[in-house]
């Protein structure tokens, strides 16, 4: 038998303290919101048919920042003294579900724009790379459900019931740019052309004048793809698969022209480089592209014996500031796009919460716009970089009470808070930034 401490046995439980606030850093986020302008944003294009939809959806993304990932979780924010720091009504469970059922597709089009609208003013504060280079990480994720009655969800190439929505992400920060929620059994590359078209036009309208860069894997290579992003002068470093043309070309390239690379521990690798000629059937798509293509194999080990031959990775580019092995390494980041997928899900993507498909893409536009809303948290509050579930820890999930100390109403936070300096800076710096025009 061990001993047991009778110590936290004496103590009682009461919820009575109306001044408490149990994510009292919300007002760091909560500021940024205003001077981003998200709630007027909303008002001003969604037109649902509800009363002040700027209200509701503000508050389903306070929530997720939060840690909200149901809708019953939005009851947090009307605990103790929350609403003290919010500057927005903060609206029942019931309202925000009737609210995001009552979207269409159009709406939920609307709510796209109010995203798109709120990168420019984010970016216009500080956040853009203004003309300065940009790469796009072009993906997509599962968001995986469970039951049969969730409208649109379907099984894809993954064998698991959910959603597929299509994301373009900013490397280096990890914003979402552009995103578009798409059925279950959608294909990697279904409407992949159409987003495209419209991302050039969100990135566009938030002055992001320098040079673009699109990353994507094999899931979403076509010669359309390519002539899209041509249209929109884009720069592309793309995955191809190995089909007989690519296997060719590669058995085309003579031993000494490859070169070796650093690779993971266990294993060597090497980079070459050569040319690939398609675009389609037409002779006027015709084309020649650069194929840069990557081999790896074991090292000699005891697993060497079961894999002996090279393995190949190949990709089309038209970076021609890039040598082959800087070319090989400028793709091979396209991984941390994954990284962003993570954080997203992190927050409210984690769950999707109806059965009615609308009402599911508003619920991953408010993610987004919530995970947006960190990112920019960082940047323009000049934080070290985080991920999500840090900068909830240390920011946002701190209890305070609110007070009045001489006529000034006051948050009072625990003593000794490890990340108390942090909070204060970045709640300084936000605050520094003027609101939007208009």
């Amino acid at each position: 038998m061990f001993p047991v401490s009778r110590t936290l046995d004496r103590y009682d439980t009461a919820f009575d303290h109306d001044g408490l606030i149990a994510n009292a850093g919300l007002i760091v986020v909560a500021t940024l919101m205003v001077r981003l302008g998200l709630e007027r944003l909303a008002n001003s294009w969604v037109r649902t048919g509800s009363f002040a939809p700027g209200r509701k959806i503000c508050t389903l993304v306070a929530a997720m920042l939060a840690g909200a990932t149901h809708i019953d979780h939005v009851n947090m924010l009307r605990a103790g003294a929350t609403q003290q720091v919010l500057p927005f009504k903060v609206m029942a469970p019931s309202t925000i579900g009737t609210f995001l059922r009552s979207f269409t597709f159009g709406f939920v089009r609307q709510l796209d724009a109010v995203a798109a609208r709120l990168l420019a003013n984010a970016w216009a504060a500080g956040a853009g790379p203004g003309e300065g280079d940009l790469v796009i990480d072009l993906d997509s994720t599962i968001c995986e459900v469970h039951g049969h009655d969730k409208h649109g969800a379907g099984y894809g190439y993954t064998k698991c019931l959910g959603y597929h929505p299509l994301v373009a992400t900013r490397a280096g920060t990890g914003e979402i740019l552009f995103s578009r929620m798409r059925k279950g059994s959608a294909g990697s590359s279904r409407g992949v052309n159409r987003f495209v078209d419209e991302l050039a036009g969100i990135l566009k309208r938030a002055k992001a004048t320098g040079a673009k860069t699109v990353r994507a894997d094999s899931g979403f290579w076509s010669w359309e793809l390519l002539r899209t992003m041509d249209r929109h002068r884009m720069s592309w470093s793309i995955t191809v698969t190995n089909n007989t043309k690519v296997k060719t070309a590669i058995a085309a390239i003579p031993e000494d022209a490859w070169i070796d690379i650093d690779y993971t521990i266990g294993g060597y690798a090497q980079v070459a480089e050569t040319t690939y000629v398609g675009g389609g059937r037409l002779n006027k798509h015709r084309r020649i592209v650069r194929l840069v293509v990557r081999r790896t194999r074991l090292a000699d080990t005891a697993q060497a014996r079961l894999f002996p031959h090279w393995r190949h990775h190949s990709f089309i580019t038209n970076r021609d500031d890039l040598d082959t092995v800087a070319a090989d390494a400028f793709h091979r980041q396209h991984a941390v796009v994954e990284l962003a997928i993570r954080e997203l899900k992190d927050g409210g993507a984690e769950h999707i919460p109806s059965g009615h498909y609308p009402a599911n893409a508003a619920w991953f536009a408010c993610a987004v716009i919530a995970h947006n809303l960190s990112c920019w948290t960082v940047i323009l509050g000049e934080h070290e970089p985080v991920n999500t579930r840090t900068l909830r820890t240390r920011l946002i999930a701190v209890p305070a009470v609110a007070v009045n100390r001489s006529g000034r109403p006051t948050l009072r936070f625990p003593t000794l808070w490890p990340w108390q300096h942090q909070l204060d800076q970045v709640l300084t710096n936000l605050r520094a930034i003027p609101g939007p025009a208009g």
